[in-house]
């Protein structure tokens, strides 16, 4: 194991890795390292700004892959973010290569991250009184609302680009409390629909949020996952989470029916795509005004 110190920060590694080209940025102010992707991320600041760079190449402790795999997956999201280009999406400023790997350099989110394992794991997400989650979960439904439905215009935006979200959960959005703005924050595994479960099990993303066809290898994966894991974040931000019963959710019933619909094990039984979820979601809202 290596210990690095680099202005403010302090992180480990699996071994030595060359971070000098980081210190000619500026000054480093926060790191995020304990991601099993690969990548190591960090806060800079200089004289233009605050910016956070996602490097791919060291050996970061809790990743036990093969550093050039990782590398190749930041390339490969390089033109994902380019071509999803969106006001609540971090905005990419740079990528370069560097002799030992690749670094993306992203204009600064101000926000928490709502699955903030290094700081609050296990059941201190939803107990510790400090924790983003626990702290979003107990905002107004309306504040929710505006936010999950910041989530769901991205998307449907996405939807229009041609993708499908990939791995995206409660860990991809950071929630600006002072502001109360939600920011995309995540998409590196974001890919053009439709496409396949080509890993099976594993594949990509967190069991809270993964549709039924991400677990079955050389399923389809396409805008009717996408309506799955919109549901499954409205049920992570509004509801039981895994528990989808109404008991749980916090919005009525009426929105309750729509992600009801959205989450179901069937993928013909649920909507066609976000646009068509978005548009029940609205009908239900406007009849709840309107009464």
């Amino acid at each position: 194991m290596k210990i690095k110190k680099m202005d403010d920060v302090s992180f480990s590694l699996r071994e030595d890795h060359d971070f000098g080209w980081l210190e000619e940025m500026g000054r480093v102010f926060c790191v995020f390292d304990e991601q099993d992707s690969g990548n190591i991320s960090f806060g800079v600041e200089n004289e233009q700004g605050k910016f956070f760079v996602k490097y791919a190449g060291a050996r970061p402790m809790d990743f036990t892959g093969d550093p050039d795999d990782a590398v190749e997956r930041l390339k490969t999201a390089i033109p994902v973010y380019e071509q999803l280009d969106h006001p609540s999406l971090i905005k990419l400023m740079d990528h370069f290569a560097l002799r030992d790997g690749y670094a993306a350099v992203f204009d600064w989110a101000e926000g928490e991250c709502l699955h903030s394992h290094w700081s609050h794991g296990g059941p201190a997400k939803y107990t510790d009184p400090t924790s983003p989650y626990y702290r979003f979960r107990k905002l107004d439904v309306t504040k929710r609302l505006e936010a999950l439905e910041t989530i769901f215009s991205f998307h449907a935006f996405v939807e229009e680009r041609g993708f499908v979200a990939v791995d995206f959960y409660d860990g991809s959005i950071l929630y600006d409390f002072n502001h109360d703005v939600m920011t995309i924050c995540d998409i590196d595994f974001f890919r053009k629909s439709p496409t396949v479960n080509d890993i099976g099990e594993e594949f990509w993303g967190a069991d809270r949020s993964k549709s039924p066809e991400e677990y079955d290898l050389g399923a389809v994966i396409d805008e009717q996952t996408h309506v799955y894991t919109m549901g499954a974040i409205a049920f992570g931000l509004l509801g039981g989470e895994t528990d989808h019963s109404f008991s749980r959710w916090e919005a009525g019933e009426g929105l309750y029916g729509v992600v009801k619909k959205a989450v179901n094990q069937n993928r013909s039984e649920r909507y066609e795509n976000v646009r068509a979820f978005m548009k029940a979601w609205d009908e239900v809202k406007e009849r709840l005004t309107s009464t």
